[in-house]
């Protein structure tokens, strides 16, 4: 048998920090993993959703960027046949020195002000739930109306037969609602 030689209280210590501090690394390695594959993850989904859908739509800034980019490019291309071969030339630079302006006009404002056309997008979405729901209610109480019409309707053919002074006669309807 071999003798074990007691340790000192010093000695169990230095063994218990090297133990948490290695519990702790491994902790870190498990959380790095774990936020690592959450990432791929993420990635992944991304890539699929634009293979799938296309690329996502930017902000409502780049968005109405890319409109006035695109209108600016429709005018630009438009040939103006009622105004004759004589004046298409000048009557095409006045619409591309309109289109520039316009253009000069919006891009300020897009730059200083980008988040309030995401306000302005949210709050559209917001205009356009409410009017659905609007709408929903508004088909409901007319669906109820029409099928509480149905059913009056149909209560007056069951209420039974009528006399000529408008009396019901012997078999009279109890409604017991």
């Amino acid at each position: 048998m071999s003798e074990e030689r007691p340790t000192s209280d010093a000695a169990q210590e230095e063994a218990a920090r090297e133990e948490a501090a290695r519990e702790a690394a491994e902790a870190v390695t498990d959380a790095d993993a774990w936020a690592k594959a959450c990432a791929e993850d993420l990635a992944a989904e991304k890539a699929r959703r634009r293979a799938r859908y296309g690329p996502p739509p930017g902000s409502a800034a780049e968005e109405l960027r890319r409109l006035v980019d695109a209108v600016a490019d429709k005018l630009s291309g438009l040939q103006t046949p009622l105004l004759g071969a004589a004046t298409s030339g000048s009557a095409q630079q006045m619409v591309q020195q309109v289109v520039r302006q316009a253009k000069a006009a919006v891009e300020p404002v897009i730059e200083r002000n980008p988040d309030v056309f995401d306000h302005l997008a949210a709050a559209g979405s917001e205009l356009l739930a409410a009017y659905r729901s609007a709408v929903e209610a508004q088909e409901r109480r007319w669906t109820a109306r029409d099928a509480r019409d149905a059913r009056d309707t149909r209560d007056a053919r069951d209420a039974g037969p009528r006399r000529d002074d408008g009396e019901q006669g012997p078999g009279e309807r109890i409604d017991l609602d």
